[in-house]
């Protein structure tokens, strides 16, 4: 036992590793393959007489990757150097134990070949996880191939094991750098994960390999539908069915693309006709019941969604028709019926999820208050952007942001956005610095240049532009100080009716506080405590407090309030919003072509027995 935790020359190794391969690199990195066969030939004479495990590999590759951050090395590569050397060290043990049991048993061959026969019958049997067992069972034997680990990858995406399938694709790319199934079905698990800006360059990697790859070009224009890029969108969708005419993914893309832009009856003949190609999709028969408020004469759409669910589904898929039968059930006022199939429902998408860390949440909040004061915010300002153009509508998901954007965007001199991943991003990017301090001067003037030219690219001419992205609501003082002269709308809805909204809809996976009770009230006790800390220092001029409430009871009033505020001049077209003709790419596309309705405040008393953790929020 001592000597298996004894880790020998391993750091060493690593350190000397880090050292070689950092002076081979003679100019700044810009592609890491042309590397990586230096570093595996490196690695084979260097590791040669160590007895590689889970332990002495660890303490090799920790020791590589700190020298190589030591030498100046950006974090990202060093971590992806890391992986593929940690990758290398583990083919290379696997296949040592392959060609050991080999010796002892000369059958294992044959074996191998009728796990792989069985395996890929399996797999397109529908019998997944048979399949997962099967192929685990072949990497038992030894066997380290691109297209195992693919096939593996898919059979344990069909049984919701996104994170592991994810892993395993990964290292059917480092095997086979040159293989389309892989980048195509990458890119696939990271947009159903809901990384969506990681999903993009892995699908056009499997369509630059295989330029008339189907899948890939269908799940390519998805990712460009919920990005926004309707029209691209679009034309990718039609370019399949030109192909394959009878292609129901397609049809639903096109069905969806016309429900984001309000055209209801076209959503609706697009997914009738996804229907008849595929007359059990999912997808299309759980896309009908947002289009409209069910009634009691859609016991059609129930009974048939019920078969559907009852069918032993993918979890991903079983999640969207529970999520559709609840809002049915919520429509016609059956709401023990409907709390039930959402929660089954949240109950599936935590399979898919990373767990929401708590903890993490409340050191991002902590950091934010720290490093961003009155103080610190009002030496940065000073260089900031001198641009009005940004609006930014924030504030909890579901407390009314997409009513707020749709009424403003009817204004003449206004156009919304949508909901852009650019300050999500930008944190991501710079989160050790923004956590100790405001952005340097030239970053911010940078990521100003960035964004305006973003907006125009997408409202040319408009003296306002709107994003409402809600998760912008953590990020206020770091956009005040790259725009000082931007306007927040901070939207504010009963906290319990808020999360309670969040609860019953089908959010992207990253968006895993939103699949618990307990988690979202959590989650909104922080967000409700860093938009404390933003009002109180952010100037006042800057941000409008809106009741939702109020808005609904009060909506002209309210209208002109925003309008005053934002420095234009009132415009009867916001009276008529629910007739605008705009995409509008959430939840409420449905919901904000409507008239103004007051349905929707205090509807948690219809759940009342059910809110338990919601209550404290209170």
């Amino acid at each position: 036992m001592r000597q298996w935790f004894s880790g020998g020359s391993a750091p060493r190794v690593g350190y000397e590793l880090a050292d070689q391969i950092t002076a081979s690199m003679s100019a700044p990195l810009t592609a890491l393959d042309s590397h990586y066969e230096k570093l595996f030939e490196l690695a084979e004479r260097k590791a040669r007489n160590i007895k590689l495990n889970l332990y002495t590999k660890a303490r090799l590759a920790n020791s590589f990757k700190w020298r190589l951050l030591e030498s100046g090395m950006d974090q990202v590569v060093a971590e992806q150097m890391t992986n593929a050397l940690v990758m290398h060290l583990s083919r290379r043990t696997s296949m040592s134990g392959a060609l050991e049991r080999g010796s002892r048993n000369p059958d294992r061959a044959v074996d191998t070949h009728t796990l792989l026969q069985r395996g890929k019958r399996r797999l397109a049997e529908g019998a997944y996880q048979d399949a997962v067992g099967i192929y685990r069972e072949v990497l038992d034997l030894g066997v380290v191939r691109a297209n195992v680990f693919n096939d593996l990858a898919v059979a344990l995406s069909r049984v919701g094991q996104f994170a592991e399938a994810e892993q395993r694709l990964r290292q059917a790319i480092d095997l086979e750098p040159e293989m389309p199934e892989a980048h195509c079905n990458l890119g696939n698990i990271l947009r159903w994960r809901g990384d969506l800006q990681a999903a993009e360059p892995c699908l056009r990697r499997a369509l630059k390999l295989k330029p008339n790859y189907v899948e890939a070009l269908i799940s390519l224009a998805f990712v460009l539908a919920l990005t926004g890029r309707l029209p691209e969108a679009k034309r990718r969708f039609e370019k399949v069915l030109k192909r394959a005419p009878a292609q129901a993914d397609a049809m639903f893309g096109l069905g969806q693309i016309a429900h984001f832009e309000g055209r209801f009856e076209d959503a609706e003949r697009w997914f009738d006709m996804a229907l008849k190609a595929s007359p059990n999709m999912v997808n299309a028969w759980s896309a009908l019941v947002r289009l409209k408020k069910m009634g009691a004469d859609d016991q059609g759409w129930l009974e048939k969604a019920e078969q559907l669910a009852a069918k032993g589904l993918e979890p991903l898929a079983e999640a969207n028709i529970r999520f559709a039968i609840g809002k049915y059930h919520d429509d016609v006022s059956d709401f023990e019926s409907a709390f039930d199939n959402f929660k089954r429902a949240n109950e599936l998408l935590t399979m898919v999820a990373v767990p929401y860390n708590r903890s993490e949440r409340e050191r991002l909040v902590r950091d934010l208050v720290r490093s961003h004061t009155r103080r610190s915010m009002a030496n940065a300002v000073d260089d900031g952007s001198n641009s009005e153009l940004p609006v930014f509508v924030v504030g909890m998901m579901r407390s009314g942001t997409s009513l707020a954007e749709q009424i403003l965007a009817s204004h003449p001199n206004i156009q919304g956005v949508g909901e852009l991943e650019f300050w999500n991003n930008a944190v991501r990017k710079y989160q050790d610095e923004v956590r100790r301090a405001p952005l340097p001067a030239t970053v911010r003037t940078q990521l100003a240049d960035e964004y305006l030219g973003l907006l125009m690219e997408r409202a040319a001419g408009a003296r306002r532009v709107i994003d409402k992205t809600t998760l912008n609501s953590d990020y206020m003082g770091i956009i005040h100080t790259v725009f000082p002269k931007a306007r927040f709308i901070l939207m504010q809805r009963d906290p319990i009716d808020t999360c309670l909204s969040c609860y019953f809809q089908q959010f992207r996976a990253a968006l895993n506080f939103t699949m618990d009770l307990s988690n979202l009230a959590h989650y909104y006790h922080e967000h409700r405590r860093l938009e404390k800390h933003w009002l109180e220092t952010l100037p006042p001029d800057s941000i409008l407090k809106v009741p939702y409430a109020d808005l609904v009871e009060q909506p002209e009033a309210w209208m002109r309030r925003m309008t005053e505020f934002l420095g234009l001049e009132w415009n009867g077209s916001l009276l008529s919003f629910h007739d605008t003709k705009r995409a509008v790419l959430t939840a409420s596309a449905w919901h904000v072509r409507q008239r103004i309705y007051k349905d929707s405040v205090g509807r948690w008393r219809n759940y009342e027995r059910h809110i338990g953790p919601l209550r404290k929020l209170r």
